[in-house]
């Protein structure tokens, strides 16, 4: 439902696992697998080909190494590709409870992709494909797709300058840090973390009243609604949130 259904749109269908804080678990991805192998009437039904993540989540959580890991045994057990999108990746990056590195990715990802709209960069992002012979002939597919951007060097000169000197790393930090400050002050004010989410977006579920104040002094996300009357809604930090920008909501609060 997410993005308008693009990726349905594109021909492919969306096979929902349970989530949990925004992850799916290696487990339950072997049961679902499992299940659709022993069902009699699998070749009617749409067959499996691709887990789809995200690093950070939706949720702003991360997946461990160790979770990463299992989801790539479990891919293997049943043929299945491992693509993570990481639009966001330079605050998981940037996170004291990451153990995930751009190197693990190329290793136990089919690929993944390095956000670069979200994380600074004018446009675009850089997909990895880590084995070339994964998809053959790529460079002609994007052609086909009508998809071949004219001014491709631009992305690449963005890209050359993020990975210069730490730069993508240390941006991350930016909104880490900035994010976490903003969960204190929450939390000591009376407002209740959803969850937790340990990199740059921050979950509220707030009372109307709650939300009515917020309302005067912030640009949030609504996100969904929660028991009662209250609301789940999302606070995101970002490259460019400024130390003064910080301590200015927090005294609004």
């Amino acid at each position: 439902m997410h993005e308008a259904g693009a990726i349905e749109h594109g021909g492919h269908k969306v096979l929902q696992l349970p989530q949990h804080e925004g992850k799916i678990n290696a487990g339950e991805l072997r049961e679902y697998c499992g299940a659709f192998l022993d069902d009699g009437n699998r070749d009617h039904m749409v067959s499996p080909g691709l887990v789809y993540i995200s690093e950070p989540t939706e949720y702003g959580t991360l997946y461990s190494l160790s979770e990463l890991t299992a989801l790539r045994s479990a891919c293997d057990a049943f043929g299945l590709r491992l693509y993570c999108d990481g639009a966001r990746l330079a605050y998981a990056l940037a996170s004291p409870e990451n153990d995930v590195s751009l190197p693990d990715l190329a290793r136990l990802c089919d690929a993944f992709c390095i956000g670069g709209t979200k994380c600074g960069a004018l446009l675009g992002e850089a997909v990895v494909i880590p084995d070339p012979q994964l998809i053959p002939h790529f460079f002609t597919i994007i052609k086909q797709h009508g998809a071949l951007l004219a001014k491709g060097r631009l992305l690449g000169l963005q890209f050359d300058t993020l990975f210069s000197d730490s730069l993508y790393f240390r941006i991350g930090e930016t909104a880490v840090k900035a994010a976490d400050a903003l969960r204190r002050a929450f939390t000591e004010h009376g407002y209740e973390l959803t969850f937790k989410s340990p990199t740059n977006q921050i979950f509220l579920t707030v009372t109307p009243g709650q939300k009515a104040r917020l309302d005067e002094i912030l640009e949030y996300s609504f996100w969904e609604e929660a028991e009662g009357d209250n609301t789940v809604i999302r606070i995101a930090t970002s490259w460019a949130t400024s130390e003064e920008l910080v301590q200015k909501v927090i005294s609004m609060l």
